[in-house]
């Protein structure tokens, strides 16, 4: 990596590894304070699942893991992309860190993409909490039993099983709007790279402070796939897009 620093160190800083480190420190500590965020709904869902276990389980099990998982290998693999864009600025790769950041982008909207098909489907399905959820299901001519009659059937308190929706909804909502404030970091990141920003290589800091917060939103959503779609049983009637 260069060491000329002209240009690129701010004159409140020393040197550049000072300037480098507390732009670490910055975004770890507002990192911390997002941990402390999702920490406080976790334990929410956590107490509310240990009182209502069987509504939660019964709850889960309506959920659709397939796209769940297939947003599960999305997630991952733009850590991946990200941390490679951190490898191109670092080294000064211009053309690779904007293909990178650019898949980045591509597999955080397509996320937001299945994500938005399995709303709609929970839709269709009347897994909202009030009085859709109490609504049959219409099939053409035909209906099938409301989500409050499967939960009458299988002897399950429709109002707990309704509560692990609004968890749910509040969970995975609350995630979506970080993945926008991450794709927004990521585009703007493309930008200034499209401007030549980078190309004095001391600037890769910027990239691998956003990826952290990238990494974060990555790893609540792997703490949401086992709190709420793997909590209960599934069968391959759910798995469809």
């Amino acid at each position: 990596m260069s060491t000329d620093s002209s240009g690129v160190l701010a004159h409140h800083f020393n040197n550049m590894e000072q300037q480098q480190s507390t732009a670490r420190l910055g975004m770890w500590m507002f990192l911390v304070t997002e941990a402390l965020f999702f920490g406080g709904i976790f334990v929410a869902y956590t107490a509310y699942r240990i009182w209502y276990p069987e509504a939660f389980l019964a709850g889960s099990a309506k959920l659709n893991v397939l796209i769940g998982g297939i947003n599960s290998l999305l997630l991952l693999t733009s850590s991946l992309t990200i941390t490679l864009a951190i490898h191109a600025a670092h080294e000064g790769k211009q053309d690779a860190l904007k293909r990178w950041l650019l898949a980045t982008i591509l597999l955080a909207v397509a996320f937001l993409g299945f994500k938005a098909r399995e709303y709609y489907l929970d839709y269709e399905e009347h897994l909202i909490p009030g009085a859709l959820f109490s609504k049959p299901i219409s099939e053409g001519e035909h209906t099938k039993p409301s989500p409050a009659q499967d939960c009458e059937k299988d002897n399950v308190s429709a109002e707990h099983v309704q509560l692990f929706f609004m968890f749910y909804y509040c969970m995975t909502g609350l995630h979506v709007l970080h993945m926008l404030v991450g794709i927004g970091l990521i585009s703007w990141l493309y930008l200034l790279a499209q401007r030549g920003y980078f190309k004095p290589p001391e600037r890769y800091v910027y990239v691998e402070v956003t990826s952290l917060y990238w990494h974060f939103v990555d790893m609540m959503w792997f703490f949401l796939m086992a709190l709420l779609y793997c909590a209960g049983p599934h069968t391959m009637a759910q798995m469809h897009l």
